[in-house]
């Protein structure tokens, strides 16, 4: 089980610095070597393998397994390469620096994190990346393993990020500064920005493409987490916006819709999150809470509440749940008829029928911190940040199929594609 709070965290005081310290004005996109021309995800697909990438937050890498099957990993990207670089310039800049050594000693947990999220452009010769510590989001060669292009986010740390249905935007959260960019895939040129609630965190698209979600999660690094102190967390909901224009469509508060429900004393910060295939649905969790809700977007309410199993082990104690979450990761089979759950702080995760809310076989897993879907749709696949390890569940069965090693503290893994013949940089 995770250590206590004290172990991640550096004080309630250095916490506070992220939520209170002033922000650039401006965040600029710089070139650093040509990017690789891509196509649309329009184009043909021809000449491409379909792979999983797997972020190793603690290491700064990232592995690309197969996509299903054994996931035989076919090779590794250092999303560093600049590392030097960055360091040098947080050494020199007082405040980046004060940034740098808070992320470590809070959301870190004592550790830098080099990499959140991650996409391939649509032609698989480069994977965007958004780096926490860096306050940044890179393209980087996959032949070459060279950084193509920076963008330097709002405030001082990236978090998730959400490629657009075509596979030519990628927005981010810049979760210190309230705003989310949206960046051209190639250039990383930014196309647009708007503003969030506190702390924006997952972002998701619509399958058109013609809005975008956010979600945001409010202060998650204080102590402060008794429910009779939840309003030191921030202004926590969800922006919707015209993804063409950027222009706000509706905020979605929860607590309103928890409160209407009798659930007063939860969180109303949503983490991840997945739609239904008909988009008529949102799943989603919430802070603290060891388990999901059904949202109904056509009504505006909270329809069913699941409560998944507690693990003795873990305990209730809210500030020993790392950056709030209990369960954080949920993903849906390709046909709506299931739904995999990371509890994390319960060291499991279990396929949930979605008609009857019934969950299957708890499979322990150790801090799974996100559940996703393989490439076939069969598997259901957590990343075991406290294990580094990606593990595959079977969606018929619910149980376990295999587990492949990865690098340190694996946290996002995402579908995504490389050129016929990759094995890893050569550059």
């Amino acid at each position: 089980m995770p250590a206590s709070r004290t172990r991640h965290l550096c004080s309630v005081a250095a916490a506070l610095v992220l939520s209170v310290a002033a922000v650039p004005a401006a965040a600029a996109s710089t070139r650093t070597s040509p990017a690789s021309a891509s196509t649309t995800a329009a184009a043909s697909q021809a000449g491409l393998r379909e792979v999983l990438f797997v972020g190793n937050n603690w290491d700064g890498t990232a592995d690309v397994l197969e996509s299903s099957g054994d996931y035989t990993r076919i090779g590794r990207i250092d999303v560093v390469p600049d590392k030097a670089q960055r360091m040098a310039e947080i050494n020199a800049d007082p405040i980046k620096w004060i940034y740098f050594m808070v992320i470590r000693n809070s959301v870190g947990e004592g550790h830098d994190q080099f990499v959140d999220d991650m996409y391939s452009t649509p032609d698989g010769s480069s994977v965007v990346v958004s780096r926490p510590s860096f306050a940044d989001v890179v393209s980087i060669d996959l032949a070459t393993g060279r950084v193509n292009w920076r963008f330097k986010v709002a405030g001082y740390r990236a978090d998730h990020m959400a490629v657009s249905p075509d596979g030519t935007r990628v927005a981010v959260s810049a979760s210190t500064a309230n705003t989310v960019h949206v960046l051209d895939i190639d250039s990383g040129r930014e196309l647009g920005r708007f503003a969030t609630g506190d702390k924006p965190h997952e972002n998701i698209f619509t399958k058109d493409g013609k809005y975008l979600y956010n979600m945001s999660i409010g202060e998650v690094n204080t102590a402060l987490d008794a429910p009779w102190l939840d309003w030191t967390k921030g202004d926590r909901h969800i922006t919707v916006v015209d993804a063409s224009t950027f222009r706000q469509v509706k905020i979605i508060d929860m607590r309103q819709r928890l409160d209407a429900i009798g659930l007063k004393d939860f969180s109303d910060a949503v983490r991840p999150a997945v739609f239904s295939p008909d988009e008529s649905k949102l799943y989603f969790q919430v802070s603290f809470f060891n388990g999901f809700f059904e949202y109904d977007l056509a009504t505006d309410r909270i329809t069913r509440t699941k409560t998944l199993p507690k693990n003795p082990a873990t305990g209730d104690d809210r500030t020993t749940f790392v950056n709030d979450s209990r369960h954080h990761g949920l993903s849906m089979r390709p046909d709506g008829s299931k739904l995999c759950v990371a509890g994390t702080m319960d060291d499991y995760a279990t396929v949930v029928d979605r008609a009857t809310l019934q969950e299957g076989p708890l499979v322990s897993a150790s801090k799974p911190y996100w559940a996703t879907v393989s490439g076939d749709g069969k598997d259901c696949v957590i990343s075991e940040s406290g294990s580094d390890q990606v593990t595959a569940i079977d969606f018929a069965t619910g149980q376990k199929r295999l587990s492949v090693p990865v690098g340190d503290h694996p946290q996002r893994v995402r579908l995504g594609h490389v050129q016929d013949g990759w094995t890893g940089p050569t550059g």
